[in-house]
């Protein structure tokens, strides 16, 4: 689809295929009401400031909708592929990584009550551990806003994806 077929769609189909790019129901409606876009830019630019004028509950519904690193599925039709191609970097990870990245986010999930989220697109298995590790220190609230730029950042990829990989010229 290419941005002029994305401003034409019907409400609906609109709403859907922006959950494809993040998961918040919010983000996404108001994402539809914002059509149409000049530009790719200009689309990047709405989702960006919607994004920023969510609440904490709107993220965890986007974080929500990812699939654990290393677990494949979850997602829209688009974004369940989409994951799949993001974490190719745990593909061709020892058993023993998977492991470590599986129990790691187990930890994750027990300390902050979300999913391990993290912009994985070009990271190997290692990268994402060790990020995983790090952000284990963080204090809840810091971790949160982290979580949520990582969720703009994984947005603003599948945005692209979804017009055509338009490139969008900002992350």
């Amino acid at each position: 689809m290419d941005l002029a077929a994305l401003n034409a769609l019907d409400a609906d189909a609109a709403t859907r295929a922006f959950l494809d790019c993040c998961g918040s129901t919010r983000w996404a409606s108001r994402m539809t009401v914002a059509r149409p876009f000049a530009s790719a830019d200009a689309m990047a630019d709405a989702a960006d400031r919607i994004w920023a004028s969510l609440d904490p509950n709107d993220w965890l519904e986007a974080f929500a909708s990812h699939p654990r690193i290393g677990a494949g599925g979850a997602g829209g039709a688009g974004g369940a592929s989409w994951a799949s191609d993001e974490q190719a970097g745990v593909q061709s990870a020892t058993s023993d990584l998977r492991h470590r990245l599986a129990d790691g986010n187990r930890g994750y999930e027990a300390r902050f009550g979300y999913i391990f989220i993290v912009c994985a697109t070009g990271k190997s298995a290692e990268e994402m551990l060790a990020i995983l590790e790090l952000r284990l220190r963080n204090d809840p609230e810091v971790e949160l806003t982290i979580a949520a730029e990582e969720q703009r950042r994984i947005t603003r990829l599948r945005l692209a994806k979804l017009i055509a990989d338009t490139p969008l010229h900002r992350s």
